[in-house]
């Protein structure tokens, strides 16, 4: 086996050969399963059986112009299907379970779909092996293989044993070649297909199905009501269904299930790009939400790159400058490195590998791992020049106190090294030695070694740049941090001041919070923002405190013991470049980089991706209200010559579309959008402000396009003459629409000037170039029973169009300066 891995050259060579390591998954529906689904929408059935009806009286430009409109419609829906799968596709690479493999000799975090045969995979806590394969080393490496095996029982792997694709690493580490990938592995002969990325139906979605619903229901009634006036009324029942259709189709919001599908995948294909790989749908939705970010200090506020900046013997300081070192100082350097493991992963460990060297030739008897009985970490070592073992032991100061049996002074010595050491924002570190010249069998316990005391390490870890100025940000918005470590106190409050965190209230250690009641911790988290010294399984009471007052908490977690506090978290937050595949797999969101300044990014995005949400619903809302005013009004008076056949509807649906779906998921989110509170969890998409604001906005185009065709009528215009006045004014009125509600606040020039969106130029002259060629074109024209407009014409419905959404400009200003 080469101790060194395989060359990137040879990897790529045997990943063309055996393929990608991955199980059979469900496969993309095809394009007849596609083609079927989109042929169901309420719209298109509509628009298919005005086609039909068109055909049966004879009107056949009518109904091949719809027929055409049908074919337009099922290609736009087809494209947004196919742009979602494509970003779900993303989505699963981005979020599949990794592998940390040695290539060229280096370690390397790749997807576990890269990994070959001949990888040597490193394997540890929280871990699930990629593919199956042999153990070379470990170190109390124990294996859950309970969805193979259905036992319960973890098993202990040493080496040359087998570990299998999927199986979860419950405890210790070790090294394994792997030697079959993909299918042929034990998981893929079950035939087990993994899917990371769960599509499932949100709180949002519900609440538009919901929506859509009634409305399906008003709309067929609106349907039979519109038959029955027409038929009664004009005795005309054939041009009656289609007037009932024309109406049903006004009514009907076709594009709100769109909008939820293209806005939740679409974002959260933008937010992995920011870092920030969302795994449920509904984290999306609450990201606007969230009032508490919990976070780990060690990787996420700080860089997670220890160094050695002091050492401490017996109250003597010695600080690492260019100076060499003393022997005194040197000797518990050397015995904190041979207690670190041979090929180090935590940061604090490589930190010793950097400042020096291992003896050479020394063989490694045990090792004694950290426990939570016993934070410290054990290795027994032979000389191959003297006899006995020499024992090497480092960890939390007051585990290798307690190892060394100190006196209470001295112990209390130690303890005030250390807070001093911790008030300055060092992580600490005890070293200890004992020798063993006992002949048979090692202790069971590293508490058995007479251990002697050697010293104090002081590591920094610096702050990751951006974070006090995220931190900052997210106070702004109405977000509290918290910060959650096993440093000690000083070490903690040192950090949250350089941070910028509150923390007046003081800090709370673990201890503290196993002494109180929870609804004493519901109480005193409301101010402590602080925690420290606290292991994994004190997140969860944390969580449940925080909820219990209100606050939408998000958590952050690496670790197995993580998981249940990321699944009891409003939105878990698991760390994509340290943290176990136990942890991802439990959170809603995957934080790649592990940056604080990713979090707080990915609030500002979701908080933008809702905004531009409510943005596209109010403008489908409100240009539903002019369309369906213009179907139904006219029917109520035989000489009155209907607007809104199901053809000029259907031509309206070609902008309506692209406009939800494109335009307003392009755009930019607003620059003050961090400024305001959070959003509350049971608000509905459609809040009462929202609603009226949208029905409003569309009463106001459907009084300006009543008032040219009132006008039209009263000049004895031609049935044509006013359909195409009234139907060219609720086109540029829609436009009017489109250009209002990208912002709430700023005016449609100020839009323009400080927001880029590509997309709007051409939506915009997309609809008026179609709309002049609708007009001019005489095939269209007559197709459509439209007709030719002169200067004066195209001027009036300019003005009335646009000048139909002056009100909310005016309504904008006067809002900004209240």
């Amino acid at each position: 086996m080469n101790s060194l891995g395989l060359t990137t050259n040879e990897a790529q060579r045997r990943l063309l050969a055996d393929g990608p390591n991955v199980l059979p998954t469900a496969k993309s529906r095809r394009f007849i399963q596609q083609l079927v689904a989109v042929l169901r929408e309420p719209m298109l059935l509509l628009l298919l059986s005005a086609g039909v009806i068109n055909f049966v009286i004879s009107k056949i430009l009518d109904a091949a112009i719809l027929m055409l409109t049908v074919c337009i419609v099922i290609g736009i829906s087809l494209y947004q299907e196919r742009r979602t799968e494509r970003a779900l596709i993303a989505l699963r690479d981005l979020s599949s379970p990794r592998a940390l493999v040695i290539r060229d000799s280096v370690e390397r975090r790749i997807p576990g779909k890269d990994v070959v045969a001949g990888d040597l995979v490193i394997l540890n806590e929280g871990d699930r092996v990629p593919a199956d394969g042999k153990m070379v080393s470990s170190s109390n490496l124990h294996a859950d293989e309970s969805m193979l095996t259905g036992e319960s029982l973890s098993v202990m792997k040493r080496p040359n044993d087998l570990v299998y694709s999927g199986t979860l690493i419950v405890k210790g580490f070790g090294r394994a070649v792997i030697e079959i990938t993909g299918a042929k592995t034990e998981l893929g002969k079950i035939g087990t297909a993994l899917q990371t990325i769960e599509i499932e139906r949100t709180r949002l979605q519900k609440e538009v199905d919901q929506i859509v619903r009634v409305v399906n229901v008003a709309a067929i009634s609106t349907a039979l009501a519109v038959l029955v006036i027409y038929g009664l009324t004009r005795g005309d029942w054939t041009e009656g269904a289609l007037a009932g259709i024309a109406a049903s189709m006004a009514l009907i919001p076709e594009e709100f299930p769109v909008i939820m599908l293209v806005f939740l995948t679409i974002g959260a294909w933008r937010l992995s790009k920011r870092r920030v790989i969302t795994r449920r749908a509904p984290a999306i939705e609450t990201l606007g939400s969230v009032t508490v970010i919990c976070v780990d200090k060690t990787g996420t506020l700080t860089m997670n790159q220890m160094s050695i900046q002091e050492i401490n013997v017996k109250g003597e300081l010695h600080l690492f400058t260019n100076d060499e070192i003393p022997n005194r100082f040197r000797d518990v350097l050397q015995k904190g490195l041979m207690a670190s493991p041979i090929n180090p992963f935590d940061p604090m460990d490589k930190a010793f590998h950097v400042l020096t060297s291992r003896e050479d030739n020394w063989e490694l008897v045990r090792e004694y791992p950290i426990s939570d009985e016993l934070l410290a970490i054990s290795q027994v070592w032979k000389s191959p020049t003297t006899d006995g073992l020499l024992v090497a032991a480092k960890g939390a100061p007051e585990a290798i106190a307690s190892l060394c049996r100190l006196d209470e002074q001295t112990r209390q010595e130690v303890i005030k090294d250390v807070d001093d050491a911790t008030g300055r924002g060092f992580r600490v570190l005890g070293v200890a030695e004992a020798k063993f010249n006992v002949q048979g069998d090692l202790p069971e316990s590293p508490t058995d070694f007479a251990f002697e005391f050697l010293g104090l390490v002081h590591l920094h870890d610096p702050v990751r740049p951006g974070v006090p100025e995220a931190v900052a940000e997210c106070a702004r918005a109405g977000v509290r941090t918290v910060m959650i470590t096993g440093d000690y106190p000083g070490t903690a409050l040192s950090i949250s001041k350089e941070v910028g965190l509150k923390y007046q209230a003081g800090v709370i250690t673990g201890a503290e919070i196993e002494k109180l009641s929870d609804t004493e911790l519901v109480d005193r988290v409301q101010n402590v923002s602080v925690f420290a010294r606290m292991v994994p399984e004190q997140k969860l009471r944390l969580v449940r405190a925080f909820k219990f007052n209100g606050e939408v908490v998000g958590m952050t977690g690496d670790g197995v013991n993580d998981a249940p506090a990321l699944r009891a978290a409003d939105i878990g937050i698991a760390m994509g470049g340290r943290g176990t595949d136990v942890a991802r797999e439990s959170a809603s969101m995957v934080i790649t980089d592990d940056n604080f300044t990713s979090i707080a990014g990915g609030i500002r995005l979701g908080r933008g991706i809702y905004a531009n949400l409510q943005k596209a619903v109010s403008y489908a809302v409100a240009v539903h209200v002019p369309i369906f005013g213009m179907a139904l009004i006219p029917v109520f008076q035989t000489n009155w010559p209907l607007v809104m056949l199901p053809a000029q509807i259907a031509f309206l649906e070609l902008i309506i579309d692209p406009a939800c779906s494109i335009v307003f998921e392009a755009e930019e989110a607003d620059p003050g959008i961090m400024d305001r509170k959070p959003r509350g969890t049971k608000e509905r998409i459609l809040t009462r402000q929202i609603l009226g604001t949208s029905v409003a906005q569309g009463l106001g185009v459907l009084a300006s396009v009543l008032f040219v065709y009132f006008w039209a009528l009263s000049s004895d215009k031609s049935d044509d003459q006013i359909r195409t006045l009234s139907f060219a004014t609720l086109m540029l009125g829609n436009i009017a629409l489109i250009l209002v509600n990208r912002s709430r606040h700023l005016s449609i020039y100020q839009t323009f000037k400080q927001r880029r969106n590509r997309t709007i130029k051409w939506v915009v002259s997309g609809a008026i170039g179609m709309l002049a060629l609708l007009i001019n074109l005489p095939i269209l024209r007559e197709a459509f029973h439209l007709s030719y407009l002169d200067g004066s014409d195209w001027l009036l419905v300019f003005i009335a169009g646009l000048g139909s959404i002056l009100w909310f400009e005016i309504y904008k200003v006067r809002k900004r300066h209240d």
